[in-house]
């Protein structure tokens, strides 16, 4: 049994779509559809049920999946047993947005010095989304808000700084909460990890808002107060002023309204020498 061939059923079933999971494998729709139809030959059942543009695993496929899974991770694995650094072979890796132009691109730099055989593939996403993609194995680790749960015993969690909320406004302006009352006010999305907390200190303040707009995007909000369209409380995060130099940035001292940022792992990834080094990738920058 091929293990792309599980590979390609894996990403099939995670993506819904023959054609996505081409797109993904950079292989045509016919050559993933001959992959599973080559599986289903080797193990006598048929995998996937398909409808239109869609296809998704049979009850058949459900039973032995978790076992695919797991055949697949431990190949994928050999590679790094062989190395006798055990720094080579592929790292996945889920950051959000806001990392993407601030540590991640320092320790892809370290990276490419002390581990020149390892492979990044970098994996943006909201908290959220990557909190469920680690858990299900899609990647290997994930910088990512604290989560407002306790976190799955299979992950394991990591403080790496936090940042502190902020007001962020086109120029200097009055207290903190007077300019929020008396200003459009652009909204971090509420139902965000982060943006939850924002809306918090409103919450606490008695302070009610009739946003211009709530929207999940940092970089989108800062742009915005950029151009004068409005205010809004967002954390202070490495880059912000890189983004929008003219910001005006009044941090909230309180630090029960800041955003800890944290890396998690999942336990069973069979890639802890490499996650170990992006660690130390992590802690020089």
């Amino acid at each position: 049994m091929d293990t792309r061939f599980l590979q390609s059923l894996i990403i099939v079933i995670e993506t819904g779509s023959i054609a996505a999971a081409a797109r993904r494998q950079n292989l045509t729709a016919a050559a993933v559809s001959q992959r599973i139809k080559s599986l289903e030959n080797s193990l006598n059942c048929r995998l996937l049920s398909r409808a239109g543009h869609s296809a998704k695993a049979t009850q058949a496929c459900l039973r032995i999946l978790p076992r695919l899974k797991r055949i697949a991770a431990e190949v994928s694995c050999i590679s790094t047993d062989l190395d006798s650094k055990q720094l080579s072979g592929e790292l996945r890796i889920g950051v959000i947005s806001t990392l993407l132009s601030g540590v991640l691109p320092r320790c892809v730099q370290y990276l490419a010095n002390s581990a020149p055989k390892l492979l990044l593939q970098i994996v943006p996403g909201t908290s959220k989304a990557l909190y469920q993609q680690l858990q299900e194995q899609q990647i290997d680790l994930a910088i990512l808000i604290q989560p407002p749960f306790k976190v799955a015993k299979v992950l394991k969690a990591e403080f790496l700084f936090a940042e502190p909320l902020a007001l962020i406004s086109l120029g200097p302006s009055s207290a903190i909460n007077q300019s929020i009352r008396k200003q459009t006010f652009i909204q971090y999305d509420k139902n965000a990890w982060g943006g939850a907390i924002a809306n918090s200190y409103l919450v606490d303040q008695k302070i009610s808002v009739t946003p211009l707009c709530e929207i999940d995007s940092l970089e989108s909000i800062a742009l915005m107060v950029k151009m004068g369209m409005g205010v809004s409380l967002v954390p202070h995060w490495q880059g912000l002023q890189a983004l929008a130099s003219n910001l005006h940035i009044s941090p909230i001292e309180d630090t029960k309204y800041q955003r800890n940022i944290q890396l998690l792992s999942h336990r069973q990834s069979g890639r802890e020498q490499l996650i170990a080094e992006f660690k130390r990738a992590l802690s020089s920058v």
